[in-house]
């Protein structure tokens, strides 16, 4: 079975999905969702849920989502 679940950039653990938040995104002043990736190592990744295929960055607020 394959997944289509992202690895974690910093310890190369499939993630889970954690869920949408919705945010402001500066450069087109859009409320936006962002889909939100956690790992087993508790790293919390996002990226704006329209743009899929952008590299995850790490949320800057991890533990508002443990």
């Amino acid at each position: 079975m394959t997944s289509n679940a992202p690895i974690c950039p910093e310890c190369s653990q499939a993630m889970k999905f954690g869920g949408f938040v919705l945010c402001r995104r500066e450069e087109d002043d859009e409320r936006v969702c962002r889909s939100l990736w956690k790992c087993p190592a508790r790293h919390v990744w996002w990226h704006w849920a329209d743009r899929p295929d952008e590299a995850l960055e790490a949320c800057p607020m991890p533990e508002a989502f443990l």
